[in-house]
């Protein structure tokens, strides 16, 4: 949907290396990381299955989220993981980054995270975004949106194929990180991702768990 003239006359064209889809790294292979959830169900607030609540944040926590590293589960967690029921896990030097990235963007809990023979292991957070925005140019984009009742929104942005987004500057404001009301996953732009790798938490050879996908890839 969108470009050619239409991106031309409202000046708003998508470059690469301006915005970035981030979600955990998994092209490690293997089992993953091998932190285990060990109050997850305690901490359940039914119906819900995960612990992140449908509207995102942190619902009122009865005890501190209790984590293990099991070395049978799989390897040590690098600064960013999920599959922690609906939320990130995060090191501590990628918090202070993030907040001091874009600290509206989003709300943490500190764990109680504990190695294999129970000493307390390095500091490590759940993480959410918590930031909303119809940013979209859905005029300047080339993706492909589905319209459906089936959608609880009626709409979807499938972000398979050739894509080319386009943000608008003027939704954005001074936001660094965000999400979409009509997908799921975390979008951020440049000076997150170079905030990161000034921080060495990305390198040339090692992400670290962190995957920046650039939104333009023609």
């Amino acid at each position: 949907m969108g470009g050619g003239t239409m991106e031309a006359e409202r000046g708003n064209v998508p470059r690469a290396g301006e915005f970035f889809k981030l979600r955990p790294d998994v092209g490690r292979g293997g089992k993953g990381h091998g932190v285990v959830f060990e109050n997850r169900q305690a901490l359940l607030t039914p119906p819900r299955l995960i612990l992140k609540p449908k509207s995102g944040g942190f619902p009122t926590l009865r005890e501190q989220p209790r984590l293990v590293y099991r070395p049978r589960e799989g390897v040590p967690p690098e600064d960013l993981e999920g599959g922690m029921s609906g939320y990130w896990l995060i090191s501590e030097r990628l918090r202070q980054v993030m907040e001091a990235v874009d600290p509206d963007a989003f709300v943490f809990t500190e764990t109680d995270y504990r190695l294999a023979d129970g000493s307390k292991g390095p500091t490590y957070f759940l993480c959410d975004v918590v930031r909303t925005l119809d940013a979209l140019d859905e005029e300047a984009s080339t993706l492909h949106i589905e319209i459906s009742d089936e959608f609880e929104k009626g709409k979807y942005y499938d972000l398979t194929g050739e894509l080319r987004l386009a943000f608008r500057r003027d939704v954005l404001g001074s936001a660094h990180v965000f999400r979409l009301p009509f997908h799921g996953g975390v979008f951020c732009d440049r000076v997150l991702k170079g905030a990161v790798a000034a921080a060495g938490i990305t390198t040339a050879k090692r992400s670290n768990g962190l995957w920046f996908y650039d939104v333009v890839n023609r």
